[in-house]
């Protein structure tokens, strides 16, 4: 290991993953996804106006996106290690470009969903090749690098809506266009990307033994697996569940409008900022302890949530402590469960599930409680996560991080 450290300082740059500007394209890539998923829901007057929908009807364009999304993840998965990284980006920003610039200028609904779901196919393989590469592609440093990529997640996130705003939400066709065409701009620095990891090992996916674990070991990497799934679907459902029903509660609670609005915009960037903060902790401290700190603490918050004084306020906490779980968990399960070469494909189209299945479930939870009870049944699901990280840290302790 000393002597491949050795040779990578003295050979520079040829070793190197990334580029600085394929780095820095990347980023950029992450303020694209984050922005195009946040851009629905405020375009959704105009298109209802549009087209003539019911609300649930414009809702189909952000499900369109998340099935898109989850597809593309589970499609590029099975072309990773048969196509070269920038052959796999490549296609997914082109996809982006077309589903936005589709999208913006569809003549009818029927369209713009095809547009939404290929703009969505690509967004799941930039989300999926990015957090790959970044998993792997840095070292001891793959954590705090994937922590700052998913940060300019939530950058874009802020942006999007933002955006329509300002311009208004029958302006939304000229911000997909603006957006599709930096995607198309995107293509440009793949040159610096590394075509071929060391961890495809120049092996097809579908070659023998690619990704089935040995025999020995099947069940154990079945339960670490199923672990770490469950751990990405509840911890992005409590994600998804304050940022769609915080304003809801903070309302039913006697707080007005502007204040539970201005309080879930503080949540989000929270959640951002608190993925460059830990960027530098994870040089010092595991995967393990900073998720196990992560979900205490977003279980702590969303406890005091309960409490209605406290409640906007906590609410900012748990964007704070849940920020770190997804990028930082990626590493871990790489190392945790190297006999799954498809596992980082699972977790990231499981979060998009969690994601999705937030709103509906929670919605249930209220009808069967009151809306009062959504910081309740939020800390239950934290609870769990925490539960599940504490079985991952004691199943885990053999796998360290390679120097």
């Amino acid at each position: 290991m000393h002597t491949l450290s050795a040779r990578s300082a003295k050979t520079g740059s040829a070793d190197r993953w990334f580029s600085t500007p394929a780095i820095v394209a990347s980023c950029v890539g992450f303020v694209l996804i984050g922005a195009l998923q946040s851009l629905y829901g405020p375009a959704l007057p105009a298109l209802r106006e549009e087209f003539g929908l019911s609300p649930s009807g414009a809702g189909l364009a952000l499900s369109a996106h998340f099935i898109g999304g989850v597809t593309g993840v589970l499609a590029f998965d099975r072309a990773y290690g048969r196509i070269g990284n920038r052959a796999l980006l490549g296609v997914s920003y082109a996809l982006m470009a077309v589903g936005g610039t589709a999208f913006a200028l569809a003549p009818n609904w029927p369209l713009a969903l095809l547009g939404a779901l290929v703009t969505g196919f690509g967004f799941g393989g930039i989300d999926y090749g990015l957090n790959q590469l970044f998993a792997t592609g840095f070292g001891r440093r793959s954590p705090a690098m994937l922590n700052i990529l998913n940060a300019h997640f939530g950058i874009g996130a802020i942006i999007g809506p933002a955006l329509i705003g300002a311009l208004g939400a029958d302006r939304y066709p000229a911000v997909f266009v603006v957006f599709a065409v930096l995607a198309a701009l995107l293509l440009l620095p793949l040159g610096g990307v590394r075509d071929r990891t060391p961890d495809q090992g120049g092996r097809p996916a579908d070659a023998p033994g690619a990704d089935a674990p040995a025999a020995g070991v099947s069940s154990r990497t079945a339960s670490l697996l199923g672990v770490f799934v469950l751990l990405y679907v509840l911890h992005v459902g409590v994600e998804a569940g304050v940022g769609g029903w915080e304003p809801t509660h903070l309302e039913a609670v006697g707080y007005g409008t502007t204040v539970a609005a201005s309080a879930t915009s503080v949540y989000w960037l929270m959640l951002t900022l608190g993925r460059f903060l830990v960027a530098p902790l994870t040089l010092r401290w595991s995967e393990p302890v900073i998720i196990a700190v992560s979900c205490a603490g977003m279980s702590v918050c969303l406890l005091a949530a309960v409490l209605p004084g406290a409640a906007p306020y906590a609410y900012a906490g748990v964007g704070l402590f849940i920020a770190p779980i997804f990028p930082t968990g990626l590493p871990w399960l790489k190392r945790a469960v190297p006999a799954a070469q498809r596992a980082g494909a699972l977790v990231i189209a499981a979060s998009m599930v969690g994601g999705v299945a937030a709103g509906p479930v929670l919605g249930r939870a209220i009808e069967l409680f009151e809306v009062r009870m959504v910081p309740a049944v939020l800390f239950v699901l934290a609870a769990v996560c925490l539960a599940a990280t504490w079985w991952l840290t004691r199943a885990t302790r053999s796998a360290r991080p390679a120097d």
